[in-house]
């Protein structure tokens, strides 16, 4: 079967792609698809993130095994698309660059038989221009939801700080290097 996709941006202006991949690709492939279409270079790291019907974010599908045995950490080429997504499940987050953080909300629009003679992936339709820069991205919490003022200390542990401590006790030598 094939899988339609709409990429968009998370920008101001609208900024999508529709791609057309096969259910048996991987989430590599589509991150592959993702990069094509969107005019990318494909030299940075990038995750899959799988999510709920509100796009709240749930676990990480990176590109590159980054844990600390190698192995252990699935990656994109270990997953296939239809593992991933379904008619119930058709949502997941794209994220590339995580230094410029290009967010993408990634749907499955719909699944149909391939058609012959084309070739898969494919982009289908884009629109809009891909802006300069990725913007800023605003992260939300609650205002003092971890203890801290406003300038980032805890409150607690401001009173504890003495500026003037002596650091002998530490066993810290004058010329320790």
């Amino acid at each position: 079967m094939v899988y339609k996709f709409r990429a968009i941006l998370d920008a101001e202006e609208d900024v999508f792609r529709d791609i057309a991949i096969m259910d048996n690709d991987t989430l590599e492939d589509l991150h592959n698809a993702i990069v094509n279409a969107f005019g990318f270079d494909g030299l940075e790291m990038a995750s899959f993130y799988t999510c709920d019907d509100q796009w709240n974010q749930d676990e990480e599908i990176p590109l590159f095994d980054g844990g600390d045995v190698p192995g252990e950490q699935m990656t994109m080429s270990d997953y296939l698309l239809s593992q991933i997504v379904d008619e119930d499940s058709t949502k997941i987050i794209y994220v590339y660059d995580f230094l410029n953080m290009w967010t993408f909300l990634v749907e499955l629009a719909a699944i149909e038989e391939p058609v012959l003679g084309e070739s898969y992936p494919a982009m289908l339709f884009a629109h809009g221009e891909m802006p300069a820069d990725a913007g800023e991205k605003q992260f939300e919490a609650d205002e003092n939801e971890f203890g801290y003022d406003e300038d980032g200390y805890d409150e607690d542990d401001l009173d504890e700080f003495d500026s003037g401590e002596n650091f002998e006790d530490y066993g810290f030598e004058e010329n320790w290097n």
